[in-house]
């Protein structure tokens, strides 16, 4: 016996309504705190690192929701990935949870480049092809974190533009 429109979109609207009641419960920090380390852990394009959070380490979305979700943010105007970071914290906790989502993928990097363009303006005398290969040497081809790389190379950078200066 076939289903009316109207069966069919109550049908569709049940399944959508469970599925989103049997996910888990996330909270706002924590959404912000998983697509920070998303962002600070990744070098290019976060996708994989994205992936590994949401799916295999948080468990919040099955493989299956993560490719929707990401095919939704591919049809959507902008980064793929803040798109997803986006539905994901909506998802999960509404309009609060999208904010946190976006400001956790995207406040860190915006914060390094301000940081990095401020030791620049004081300290514009660096090396700076020396410390770009040894960066792009340590992230790269040995596939160390970001953090740890630009972390052992900025006292460095520091250190190095200090003795310049003498």
């Amino acid at each position: 016996m076939a289903l009316g429109a109207k069966g069919a979109t109550r049908k569709s609207q049940e399944t959508m309504q469970q599925a989103e009641s049997q996910g888990p419960k996330v909270g706002v920090f924590a959404i912000f705190l998983t697509f920070s380390r998303v962002t600070l852990s990744s070098f290019g394009s976060p996708l994989f690192w994205a992936r590994r959070a949401l799916v295999e380490r948080q468990h919040w979305l099955t493989e299956r929701e993560f490719v929707d979700l990401l095919a939704l943010g591919q049809l959507l105007p902008g980064a793929n990935v803040l798109n997803l970071a986006a539905l994901v914290g909506y998802r999960f906790a509404g309009w609060a949870g999208a904010l946190a989502a976006c400001a956790g993928f995207m406040g860190w990097p915006f914060l390094i480049v301000i940081a990095m363009g401020a030791l620049h303006q004081r300290y514009g005398q660096w090396r700076l092809w020396l410390f770009g290969v040894l960066a792009f040497a340590g992230v790269g081809v040995l596939h160390w974190p970001l953090l740890v790389v630009g972390g052992a190379l900025a006292p460095c950078a520091i250190v190095a533009a200090w003795k310049d200066k003498d």
